[in-house]
């Protein structure tokens, strides 16, 4: 017992500290140091996953939010429409000074129908671009995604190597670490 209170030893401290003081085979520190490795490369590789997913998740987000407002400019162009379509049947049905007012309508809602058309195919091309740029955020999310599991996948096996003494295990450890250190840099290149 400390000074500072208790404190209790598990039964794997024992084994590190008997492997600190008598020193431990190499097979078992280097695939200690392995597996820490490859813990802290997989922690990166999770984290820039995490990354480009929220990312690929706002830019769809916000394709969504353009594609709503270029609806919105589709609706109030045919709303134009529709208003013009009125003033056109008017002319037919008027004369005079009335049917020169209507002709002066129809020519206004054509040049206001313009301006709201560009403004909707501009909307809709910012949406396409959003929509671009979110898939390829989800192509490198799913790099990151798999050079993790990689990586996963290379401590499942380096503890089982650990535990059964199996030298040739290690072989397995390296090219799964080596696989998932591809894909990552794959992910870093965006490929």
């Amino acid at each position: 017992m400390s000074g500072h209170g208790f404190h209790v030893h598990g039964p794997h401290d024992h084994e590190i500290e008997h492997a600190a003081q008598h020193g431990g085979d190499s097979f078992t520190s280097r695939i200690a140091v392995t597996t820490a490795i490859l813990s802290t490369v997989g922690a990166i590789f999770g984290y820039m996953g995490g990354h480009t997913q929220n990312a690929a998740l706002l830019y769809k987000n916000e394709a969504a939010i353009q594609k709503t407002s270029a609806s919105n400019q589709w609706n109030y162009y045919q709303a134009k429409s529709n208003k013009q379509n009125l003033a056109e049947l008017s002319i037919t049905l008027t004369s005079g000074e009335v049917q020169e007012r209507y002709k002066k309508e129809v020519e206004r809602y054509k040049e206001e129908k313009k301006e709201i058309k560009a403004e909707a195919d501009k909307l809709e091309a910012t949406a396409k671009e959003f929509d671009k740029k979110s898939e390829q955020e989800m192509h490198v999310h799913e790099r990151w995604a798999l050079a993790t599991t990689l990586l996963q996948i290379a401590i499942a096996l380096s503890a089982i190597a650990l535990l059964t003494k199996k030298r040739w295990l290690l072989g397995a450890v390296y090219g799964a670490s080596a696989l998932g250190v591809a894909v990552g840099i794959m992910g870093y290149l965006h490929l």
